[in-house]
């Protein structure tokens, strides 16, 4: 029944859609990819608004039903509330009959599984695809990680110019892109290049160059490298679009960091919590280690919780994680969930790392409450089902009122958590 309402409604409102692009004379830029696609999303609307009227959506709406939404500023309700969409089919139509206010329409396209994106093609054209990476995610669903660059890969099939995440994407699924495309990247050669990188505190210092064109010579919050692909990308597509280096750099200090992606909060004892617990891959965890890494602090702690959906590659990817985990960088490592403190926590403590394992974020948080000593760095990461790392957040926080700063605070996200975790004070 739900797979039944869900192909009516997004069957009307990609009919609504086409009708729309019919119209109007406007651009489509859609984010594709592994990880880090709602940073890049967001990344690009901010910088592309310095010189156009820019449509997008600050959430993850990211899948079939979602995204029609985007073009027509739409929320999305319950799906079983037929009140509801004959509201916004009817608000819809009248959007149609007027002139379209927007430039550009910036997108995000999920996948769960293969064939995901595929249909997006019913109702979607893209000018401009951005693909942020290929690497494993949903592998409970997808074969292998070949299948989970088929699927991502789709995107350059769906895009009339494409740019893509050298650093992430392995140059044996860069074969397979029919067509010419252009790259950005951070540790690889790519045609949009950020070098230069130095950082100043909670700031980066880089240039950003396209062959021997300076696009950038900029500075923006941030202390990792993935925030800096996401502005790399950014800065790339509006080179593409004509767009000047003033109004590019523009945009790029006012990009800030999203709830859940490597966020820096103020923690007890003077403590800089850098707060990642939106999800959890093994890419994105190696990433967010690899940042704490370079940190220079008295005392370095890292939360790691589950990585969720990884199927039967979970073991060896926790493992994997594990390993990572070093013990010269590392003075506590706590994990959250039955997996990371099964296979994750075993292998680091073969590393020498000391670990404690907990299954839930709040007996986590409470737990490193007593250890956290003056000046601290605390890396706090995990997958969201189950895991919720956030609540650990949220106990370590100076300022209880910062708890609106975390991911997953709304009336629906609580009562889920609270059936999961109990009490959540």
């Amino acid at each position: 029944m739900k797979n039944f309402l869900k192909n009516i409604v997004a069957g009307i409102l990609g009919w609504q859609v086409r009708r729309l692009r019919r119209k109007n004379n406007f651009k489509v830029v859609a984010v594709a990819g592994s990880v880090g696609k709602t940073s890049t999303k967001l990344a690009i609307a901010q910088v592309l608004s310095q010189s156009y009227a820019v449509r997008y959506q600050k959430g993850n709406y990211n899948d079939l039903v979602s995204v029609p939404l985007i073009f027509f500023g739409q929320s999305m309700p319950s799906l079983f509330n037929p009140l509801a969409w004959l509201a916004i089919f009817w608000n819809n139509e009248r959007i149609l009959r007027k002139k379209y206010p927007y430039e550009i329409v910036v997108v995000e396209l999920g996948t769960d599984k293969p064939g995901d994106i595929e249909p997006f093609s019913r109702y979607l054209r893209a000018d401009f695809g951005v693909l942020t990476g290929i690497a494993p995610e949903h592998m409970e669903l997808f074969a292998d990680l070949n299948a989970v660059a088929k699927e991502e890969l789709t995107l350059a099939s769906l895009s009339n110019e494409l740019l893509v995440n050298k650093d992430l994407c392995a140059d044996e699924f860069l074969k397979e892109i029919n067509g010419p495309f252009q790259s950005y990247g951070v540790k690889t050669p790519a045609d949009y290049r950020l070098s230069g990188l130095v950082y100043d505190k909670n700031f980066a210092n880089f240039k950003i160059t396209h062959g021997h064109k300076l696009v950038l010579d900029g500075r923006h919050e941030s202390i990792s490298e993935p925030q800096l692909l996401s502005v790399c990308a950014a800065a790339g597509v509006a080179d593409q679009f004509n767009m000047k280096a003033e109004e590019i750099e523009k945009g790029i200090r006012l990009i800030k960091p999203v709830s859940g992606r490597m966020r820096q909060l103020d923690g007890i004892n003077n403590s800089l919590i850098i707060d990642d617990t939106y999800n959890a891959s093994p890419e994105a965890v190696m990433a967010a280690l690899n940042t704490l890494y370079r940190l220079n602090a008295p005392q370095k702690i890292a939360v790691l919780g589950n990585m969720n959906e990884l199927g039967s590659y979970s073991q060896r990817l926790h493992e994997e994680a594990g390993r990572y985990c070093d013990p010269r960088e590392i003075d506590l490592l706590v994990t959250i969930g039955s997996d990371a403190s099964k296979y994750l926590a075993a292998e680091a403590t073969k590393k020498g790392c000391v670990v404690e394992t907990f299954d839930s974020p709040l007996t986590a948080g409470e737990y490193i409450k007593t250890k956290v000593k003056n000046g601290a760095v605390i890396l706090v990461k995990g997958s969201q089902n189950g895991v919720f790392a956030e609540e650990t957040v949220k106990k370590l926080l100076v300022d209880p009122a910062d708890a609106r700063k975390l991911v997953r605070q709304t009336p629906y996200w609580l009562k889920i958590k609270k059936r999961s975790l109990g009490k959540l004070k």
